[in-house]
């Protein structure tokens, strides 16, 4: 499109603006614009992630008609933009991960160059297996719906299982929030140290730490005889007089966690913490982790933690830097793989 004399037009890229002026009409050109959006599942991360990368959150309507339909409107120009859609699905998971393929979809629609899915914490991770006859690997069947809604790549953080990655037919960034755990842990200072880790699936992910920290390592044998039920078995590992730290990737129920403490201190291990990416915390997580003999439990900011599931032991770290570097870096075709080393 060739404009006419008469108009103004304004090239935007990179945050760099070139204007000539012209006396009556204006056409506003994006060049690969960078713009950050948020759904309604955890805005103050969106806005730590916006002051992070210097630019201000995106202006985007997201609401509910009256029979709870997700109502979504973009209230500014995208055409040719770099959009990235801010929008973990956590509790309520249905409502979070519809509203952000409504987003999408929305944006497909307004002609964005680019859409990225950020999605810090990437709800029914957990059903990523047919570990039983007649059940659905419904992880896939979300990578899916996320797909073929309009995404182009998607970027996310300590997914449950690491083959979720090959679920996608785009390309997927799943970062780590071991370098922020591990900064906060290293400035304690905690002597006689063992990394635990609470199930034989997580054992690499608490073999990096404890390597990082310089700590020894030790696992827990335990079983799920239903959902959201598990049994503590035994602690396999030197914990007697040793300061612990339960590492996982999320903490749901609490009752592996508080399982775990008991079976800890009956070894006679001294100060437990535990620390997790994703703190879900569903029903009495909160009341139980207050109960029991757990010194302090660490969480990202992945999901947003509501007033009424706050409590003394809990410690709310965040990622909005780790999540604003990816951005950055995406944005501008740089490597996202030197934020895993």
């Amino acid at each position: 499109m060739v404009p006419h004399e008469n108009w103004s037009v304004t090239l935007q890229g990179d945050g760099k603006r070139h204007s000539k002026e012209c006396p009556t009409k204006r056409i506003t050109i994006m060049r690969n614009a960078l713009k950050i959006f948020s759904g309604k599942a955890n805005p103050k991360l969106a806005e730590e992630i916006c002051r992070y990368v210097k630019i201000p959150l995106g202006k985007a309507m997201v609401t509910r008609f009256a029979d709870g339909e997700c109502r979504v409107k973009i209230e500014e120009n995208v055409r040719g933009a770099d959009c990235f859609i801010i929008q973990p699905t956590c509790p309520p998971v249905n409502d979070n991960l519809m509203e952000l393929l409504t987003m999408i979809d929305a944006f497909c629609r307004a002609s964005a160059r680019r859409i990225t899915a950020v999605i810090p914490y990437y709800g029914y991770g957990r059903q990523d297996k047919k570990d039983e006859p007649r059940v659905p690997i419904t992880a896939k069947l979300v990578a899916d719906l996320i797909t073929a809604a309009g995404t182009h790549r998607v970027l996310t953080m300590d997914l449950h299982a690491a083959q979720i990655q090959g679920f996608f037919k785009i390309p997927v960034d799943n970062l780590y929030a071991e370098p922020v755990l591990l900064d906060y842990f290293q400035k304690k200072g905690l002597k006689k140290l063992v990394i635990i880790s609470p199930d034989p699936g997580g054992v690499e992910r608490a073999r990096a730490f404890a390597k990082r920290i310089k700590a020894s390592l030790a696992l827990v044998d335990k079983r799920r005889p239903a959902p959201n039920v598990a049994s503590v078995m035994n602690i396999i590992g030197e914990v007697e007089g040793r300061n612990v730290i339960i590492l996982d990737d999320l903490i749901d129920t609490g009752g592996t966690i508080t399982g775990v403490v008991k079976a800890l201190k009956e070894k006679g291990s001294r100060d437990i913490f535990a620390a997790c990416s994703h703190g879900v915390l569903s029903g009495s997580a909160v009341g139980k982790i207050e109960e029991c003999e757990l010194k302090e439990l660490v969480i990202t900011n992945s999901i947003n933690l509501r007033d009424e599931k706050r409590c003394k032991k809990i410690t709310v770290l965040s990622v909005a830097g780790l999540l604003g570097e990816a951005i950055k870096r995406i944005h501008r075709e740089t490597s996202v793989s030197t934020l895993f080393e």
